[in-house]
């Protein structure tokens, strides 16, 4: 039982650098976006649109794997972060095709993941 739980918490570390590596793109692609309508006002605020929420969604499948493999970890550990919001991001991204938010997604971007980052920071650590 000792070795399944050791490859499952080193599967999770993994996991959660590259969530790590997806936070650090989005805070990158979106430190001078100063509302939802660059998104909405140019090719290539589409294209950073759709780059975000393609990344939102796999950090929330990330967030899932996780779950999966350590049950409780992360509830146990950070009680405050609305664990299953985050996933239901990434099912609504998934499943919901064309009716992408941009005011939720810009939200996101600016008030939640540089918060979240921290959060999966402290989570590395403390399986690392």
């Amino acid at each position: 039982m000792e070795s399944t739980y050791s490859h499952n918490r080193t599967i999770a570390c993994n996991i959660l650098k590259q969530i790590i590596g997806a936070c650090d793109m989005i805070i990158g692609w979106n430190s001078e976006v100063k509302s939802y309508d660059e998104y909405l006002s140019s090719q290539s605020g589409m294209q950073k649109l759709a780059a975000n929420s393609m990344i939102i969604q796999s950090i929330g499948e990330g967030v899932k794997k996780i779950d999966r493999l350590l049950p409780g970890f992360l509830n146990d550990n950070s009680p405050e972060i609305p664990w299953r919001n985050i996933k239901g991001i990434r099912d609504h991204i998934a499943h919901g095709y064309f009716d992408i938010d941009a005011e939720i997604i810009y939200d996101v971007t600016l008030n939640e993941i540089p918060r979240l980052r921290e959060t999966f920071v402290r989570l590395y650590s403390l399986l690392s």
